[in-house]
């Protein structure tokens, strides 16, 4: 296939020959063991995102166990992680544009399993720290191989609703987590008392044990059945599999940086709204409306599950809509727009009567503030050649891990702690810092509408010349 493509561009083979190379590689896509790649990548983003929301369900217990506060709890859940994304997230893109995706994504499941149980084995905040420092590093590698891979394995029809999907793996861990996190803990607490070497161990500290071992099993399944694939160019017949220096990758992202700078500012913002509801919203229903930790699990988790994923799923199908009304910045504008639905609900969880009422307003804040996840992922693969998309997949994944778990829990825990002074009020906190992070997301998607049309254009001049 290289070759037939290098003889087209030295203008040894007629078009009819380079159309139906192309073709040929197009055969390739959309097809059963694509949808089956595309499974094993959500399963693994799923499985990164278990070990997070776990931590959020049991945030009293390690509190009491390490003597901590919200705020230094807050640090555990947010700096460890940017900490370990300021050194991995770059280092992962690079890696996954220059070798094996497959087996880049293999190492990081398998690390982040064992530092998730090592979690386990902490009995003082700074090991706690660390082995979270740990996961977040190893964990950095996924988004950036899914982007990757995707590109290459889907045509660009269908490459929207695959992202979409792909993108779903993190509320459908997290909601796992919160769902069935009574039963982990129950069963925890059940397996400690029956293996005397656990015995030392609080509940706590045994779900992120058990928590750690279904890693090493997804690792094992995608030795045995996922390959790695061909690289594909994300413009109609222009094919290569070159790689892209740094200053080249530079030079990329600068031509463009009207369009980025906003993308990747937003995500971040939009990652404080997405990680400080699901970080505080359970301590709020326990401490301020007295939900059972349990029951509180089971009803947020299903939240997170069914509305999260249906902003993920339905926003690709308002984007076709609004591209059928003839906008071609149909998939930022989607996104755009939600935001705004967001600031409102958000806005409206501190205020709503009970809890029925909170977890009403925080549905609705979920779903609208799921619904861009996939149609901005989709609209940052339009001509971004396959060896740079781990690169702008790990800028987009450091910058909402940066600002978003940087900002967003910790955020909300400072305006509890250092405003409010009472650890009821956090939900009075997510009203006041969410709304604001998503009012600076909604003006940097509607700024950077103009400069995604110019992009577009470029692709379709290019398009034209090929």
């Amino acid at each position: 296939m290289r070759n037939i493509i290098q003889a087209a561009d030295s203008g040894e083979l007629g078009e009819d020959v380079r159309v139906d190379a192309h073709a040929d590689n197009l055969a390739e896509r959309d097809g059963a063991r694509s949808w089956y790649v595309l499974i094993m990548l959500t399963v693994s983003f799923s499985l990164a995102y278990i070990d997070r929301q776990l931590l959020n369900l049991l945030v009293d217990p390690i509190k009491r166990s390490l003597l901590i506060s919200d705020t230094q709890l807050s640090l555990v859940q947010g700096l460890a992680f940017i900490s370990a994304y300021l050194l991995a997230a770059p280092l992962f893109g690079r890696l996954v544009d220059m070798s094996n995706r497959r087996n880049v994504l293999l190492t990081g499941i398998c690390l982040w399993s064992i530092f998730t149980a090592l979690c386990g084995r902490a009995d003082t905040y700074f090991e706690l720290f660390a082995a979270r420092f740990g996961v977040g590093a190893s964990e950095a590698c996924v988004l950036p191989v899914g982007w990757s891979i995707i590109s290459d394995i889907f045509s660009a029809r269908r490459t929207p609703r695959a992202m979409s999907i792909f993108m779903l793996g993190p509320l459908l861990g997290g909601g796992f987590s919160l769902v069935a996190g009574g039963a982990v803990i129950t069963f925890a607490r059940h397996v400690r008392v029956q293996i005397p070497l656990l015995e030392n161990l609080d509940v706590w500290q045994m779900a992120f044990v058990l928590i750690g071992a279904p890693g090493i099993l997804l690792a094992l399944l995608i030795v045995l059945t996922v390959r790695e694939p061909k690289r594909t160019q994300a413009l109609v017949a222009v094919e290569d599999d070159r790689k892209f220096t740094t200053r080249e990758a530079v030079d990329f992202l600068w031509r463009r940086r009207g369009f980025y700078t906003r993308i990747y500012l937003a995500l971040g913002t939009l990652g404080m709204i997405v990680l400080g509801i699901p970080s505080w919203l359970p301590s709020f229903l326990i401490r301020f409306h007295g939900v059972a930790p349990a029951a509180v699990g089971f009803r947020f988790g299903m939240i997170v599950v069914t509305f999260g994923a249906a902003g993920v799923l339905i926003g690709p199908w308002v984007a076709r809509l609004l591209e059928k009304r003839g906008y071609e910045d149909a998939t930022l504008r989607t996104a755009a727009f939600s935001l705004l639905a967001t600031l409102v609900a958000s806005a409206a969880i501190p205020f709503a009567p009970g809890a029925f009422g909170a977890l009403t307003a925080a549905a609705a804040a979920i779903f609208f503030s799921s619904l861009p996840t996939g149609v901005m992922a989709a609209s940052m693969q339009r001509g971004t050649p396959s060896r740079m998309r781990g690169v702008v997949a790990a800028l987009y994944t450091f910058s909402g891990q940066l600002i978003g778990f940087g900002l967003g829990p910790t955020s909300i825990a400072l305006v509890t702690d250092k405003f409010f002074h009472d650890p009821k009020m956090v939900g009075y906190s997510i009203g006041i810092v969410c709304p604001i992070a998503a009012a600076i997301t909604a003006w940097l998607l509607f700024s950077s509408l103009r400069h995604y049309r110019r992009i577009l254009a470029e692709e379709r001049a290019a398009k034209a010349l090929a």
